[in-house]
């Protein structure tokens, strides 16, 4: 059985009575369908911790009308995740064998830098990075950002490009990737050390040249920040996509400063990636109307 004190911190203020309509009034602001549902969990939970206080006749019905509709709930939610896993799976094969005709022709004009972060657990598996980028290639994705948090991948930078005949290292390029499509991939790898590193400089050029100027006391703007990671060499393309290959919805520490108009899709386990889940993320991404500010 579940206890109290197990329940996240933001639904302990469940544990006091609340009428149903500020419960209604707390569903409106939350964000999605399984989150409401796990709110609905939770104030069941609740309710049922505050139960105790009643007689033990009317406990016990409350406790199974609470029960019956907790294991309800669940399961009407287990059964949500398994239909939206299994219509993924098969859509995903679908695309694959060509089978829904709006996913072969990708307009990739929007899409001129695109970022790969992996998790560092699956980072190991070069075969599977490899066989990534080169369903990316095929697509017609030519500009490509690895990244992952501890530096796997750019341990293995040497067994990727032995594989990769067709990718050259960005620092092989003098041209601005993303102002054309080269014939051949352009591929950056990076990881948390060098984010670490470029804001470390960028301050520290920041200091001194505030410092000769005797203005250690003026505002900082994006645009000095900018500057300073351009002159320092950390100042890389900003992607346009960026794909999460892991286990948690997160950018996992790659270069805010490099992701301002940056569109992010979770993609799951890289074990698990399939080729049309791909495409099909690459084909949304290029249908989203996207409109910058002044």
């Amino acid at each position: 059985m579940v206890s109290a004190a197990s329940l996240p911190d933001y639904f302990k203020l469940l544990l006091c009575p609340l009428p149903f309509y500020h419960i209604s009034i707390y569903l409106t602001f939350l964000p999605d369908t399984v989150v409401k549902l796990h709110f609905v969990l939770c104030w069941i939970m609740a309710l049922r911790y505050g139960a105790r206080k009643l007689s033990h006749p009317i406990l016990t019905i409350v406790n199974l009308g609470l029960q019956l509709l907790w294991y309800i709930l669940q399961t009407v939610v287990s059964i949500w995740y398994f239909i939206s896993a299994m219509a993924n799976l098969f859509e995903s094969y679908f695309i694959s064998y060509g089978f829904l005709k709006k996913y072969k022709s990708l307009h990739l004009e929007n899409l001129r830098y695109l970022a790969i972060v992996i998790e560092s657990e699956d980072a190991h598996q070069t075969s599977k990075v490899v066989k990534l980028l080169r369903w990316l290639d095929s697509i017609g994705v030519k500009n490509v950002c690895l990244y992952d948090m501890n530096g796997v991948l750019k341990k293995s930078k040497e067994a990727i490009f032995q594989k990769l005949k067709n990718a050259k290292s960005i620092e092989e390029t003098n041209e601005a990737v993303t102002k054309h499509v080269p014939d051949h991939m352009t591929l950056e790898i990076v990881s948390y050390v060098d984010g670490k590193e470029a804001v470390a400089k960028a301050a520290n050029l920041i200091f001194v040249d505030k410092l000769k100027q005797h203005n250690l006391g003026g505002e900082l703007s994006e645009t000095h920040l900018n500057e300073a990671l351009q002159i320092v060499g950390f100042k890389g393309p900003e992607p346009d996509l960026l794909l999460v290959y892991g286990p948690v919805r997160c950018h996992l520490g790659f270069p805010a400063w490099r992701m301002r108009y940056t569109e992010i899709v979770h993609m799951g386990s890289l074990s698990s990636m399939r080729y049309g889940s791909l495409i099909k993320a690459i084909y949304i991404f290029t249908k989203v109307n996207q409109n910058y500010g002044t």
